[in-house]
């Protein structure tokens, strides 16, 4: 098995509008939505699309929502075999504020991805020691996530890891030393280091406090500005952005994840594998929605072809 996303599954209900509401203000939006989301679904989902062999652990409730989120993961070609339906719990559900300049503000209730524990990986404990790449996000609980990056591990596969959402509390040293390849945004960097890479001397000494603390490698997303990779020993290699008319910026730091983990799977190198990465978060930007924004690997190859 080449790539396990262990991570949440949400139906996201999103809003489109002109600008997005300031606090205590109600606006008239033009449109909405309701789509498959999560941060876990969108990086199985972005795997998918670019024709990798992928596999998604989460849960979903016994509800509407649930049986939405599953029709939807198999028209985008994700198995549902190792998801669990909880009798106890709601699905997990995001609604999203999009603007005309495609920024987004997003509120997530957790739901069944917050009820995920140690029984999720036991039942799922051929499927992590057999994983090459295991993909794992901040929308369930740190433990079991933790227990299954150890069995990948053990069994010789590399650990993804997007910290996002930032606990308020922070992330403890011993869990980066449980990660091969941790990706930030802006935002996490800051929230982690304490600098917000605006420039590369910046992004160099964030990403050095974050090698410090144990991880293998750290790619930090930038934005606009592109991402850069740095591991131990090696110098910060910026890797410019992609020319992109983006319109919704939601989901594209997952495409960004699902396409480094497909092109790792596919035995690129590390520099060459962030370069596809980028190219997937970049085009997600082109197209509404999350889940549904991930472009296939055509498209992405085209966009690298174009661009450079």
């Amino acid at each position: 098995m080449a790539i396990v996303v262990f991570g949440s599954i949400n139906i996201d209900l999103v809003t489109y509008s002109q600008k997005l509401p300031r606090p205590g203000e109600t606006l008239h939006g033009e449109s909405y939505a309701i789509n498959l989301g999560g941060k876990g679904c969108n990086q199985a989902a972005a795997v998918a699309r670019l024709g990798g062999d992928v596999q998604l652990v989460g849960r979903i409730g016994s509800d509407d929502f649930g049986r939405t989120a599953t029709a939807l993961l198999k028209e985008n070609c994700v198995s549902t075999k190792h998801i669990t339906t909880d009798p106890e719990a709601n699905t997990g559900l995001a609604t999203i504020g999009v603007d005309n300049n495609g920024e987004n503000c997003i509120t997530v209730i957790g739901g069944a991805n917050m009820a995920v524990d140690a029984e999720d990986v036991q039942r799922n404990r051929d499927l992590f020691s057999r994983a090459e790449l295991l993909l794992l996000q901040m929308e369930i609980p740190l433990e079991p996530a933790m227990i299954a990056a150890d069995l990948v591990r053990r069994g010789g596969g590399k650990v993804i890891f997007d910290p996002a959402p930032v606990p308020r509390d922070g992330i403890p040293k011993e869990i980066f030393e449980r990660i091969d390849i941790i990706t930030p945004n802006e935002t996490e960097t800051e929230l982690l280091t304490g600098i917000y890479p605006t420039s590369h001397k910046e992004a160099t000494q964030a990403a050095k406090v974050l090698l410090d603390r144990g991880v293998q490698s750290v790619i930090l997303k930038l934005g606009a500005k592109g991402c850069c990779y740095c591991a131990p020993g090696e110098m910060m290699v910026p890797i410019p952005p992609y020319k992109v008319d983006a319109i919704d910026t939601v989901a594209a730091g997952d495409c960004f994840n699902g396409g480094l983990a497909y092109a790792l799977s596919q035995g690129l190198g590390m520099v060459e594998a962030v370069q596809f990465a980028a190219a997937c978060g970049a085009l997600s930007t082109t197209r509404a929605g999350a889940s549904s924004s991930a472009p296939t690997f055509d498209q992405v190859k085209l966009l690298m072809k174009d661009d450079r």
